[in-house]
């Protein structure tokens, strides 16, 4: 059970049956507000303090926050590929592999950070300005095999930044840093 609080400090995602305008304007605020709180939340780290996993056989903090620019650049291109194509076939990529790659490990998390406000910035502004029709809109995932609405998928991803946020604070917490 400690295991899951480590993995799932927010537990798993689960959006609510129906989805209203209400959610809409809640996780657009969650995903407008993530990167001041990513920088916030990683202030004043070491760079050894950055290379520590958050957990037993998890990422480092330094790997969250190079993950979170990667998954969010991906989401922020699914978004528009839905906005502008029917139902388009999103490409997939692998996360664990890309966490691996020489940037995501010792690279300065500034790029990311950086990444992290041009992009939410941007994303912002395209979440805030579609059509209450549009959030209908979908795309299909080959790996899993399903097609995601936007409303679904703003919610996936408004929760994706509370779950890696709460992973740094919690570590951060739990060391007394």
């Amino acid at each position: 059970m400690i295991a899951d609080t480590l993995r799932y400090p927010i537990g798993k995602f689960n959006p609510p049956e129906q989805i209203t305008e209400e959610n809409i304007s809640k996780w657009i605020a969650i995903i407008e507000s993530l990167p001041l709180k990513m920088r916030e939340a990683v202030n004043g780290l070491t760079s050894e303090q950055l290379d520590s996993p958050y957990r037993e056989g998890g990422r480092t903090i330094r790997q969250v926050v190079h993950h979170m620019a990667d998954s969010h650049m991906n989401a922020y291109i699914r978004f528009k590929l839905a906005l502008t194509e029917d139902n388009p076939t999103i490409k997939p990529y692998l996360e664990e592999k890309w966490a691996e790659q020489i940037e995501a490990r010792h690279g300065q998390i500034e790029m990311s950070l950086r990444i992290l406000e041009a992009l939410h910035h941007r994303w912002t502004v395209v979440l805030s300005n579609i059509y209450s029709t549009d959030w209908k809109r979908t795309y299909f995932h080959p790996e899993n095999k399903k097609t995601t609405s936007l409303e679904h998928a703003l919610g996936l991803y408004a929760w994706h930044s509370q779950h890696h946020l709460a992973h740094i604070l919690n570590y951060r917490m739990g060391k007394g840093w």
